[in-house]
């Protein structure tokens, strides 16, 4: 399990309104001299066992540094609801998927409706509540106590 981040033309993620077709995927991919498309994804597991996972639209993105540890890879896949979606995003996989959206005229979001701007960081909801005097800004469940 994890949470993923999404692509999207979407007012949300996960509407049922039409978002990317594949092709328009591919489109993007053959523009993108970072992005290579594999169709498959696979990691090791226990040092014998190779866990593979095979999808249309499945992606990599080349010039990704490998996160802190350095050997990590990032897979960007097309989903059949029309996103572009990531697994566990670290900042830099989430600059480079605002630098995507911008380009596909999209906008990045995660599971829970929160939007990231540029510097791959959440983008804060400015509203006004009910008998404050400044605005409250929403903050994504995970930053509650921040």
């Amino acid at each position: 399990m994890g949470y993923d981040l999404h692509i999207t033309r979407k007012e949300n993620w996960f509407d049922a309104t039409p978002g990317f077709s594949l092709e328009d995927w591919f489109g993007y991919v053959e523009s993108d001299p970072e992005l290579r498309h594999d169709g498959f994804a696979e990691a090791a597991l226990n040092g014998r066992d190779v866990l593979r996972v095979e999808r249309k639209g499945l992606c990599v993105w080349t010039a990704y540094s490998g996160g802190e540890r350095g050997n990590d890879v990032c897979w960007l896949a097309w989903s059949e609801s029309d996103n572009i979606d990531v697994k566990n995003p670290d900042p830099e996989i989430r600059r480079k998927m605002w630098s995507i959206a911008e380009r596909l005229g999209a906008k990045v979001q995660g599971d829970d409706g929160e939007f990231y701007g540029p510097d791959g960081e959440p983008i804060a909801d400015v509203t006004s509540t009910p008998g404050s005097e400044s605005p409250a800004v929403k903050r994504p469940w995970w930053r509650f106590w921040q």
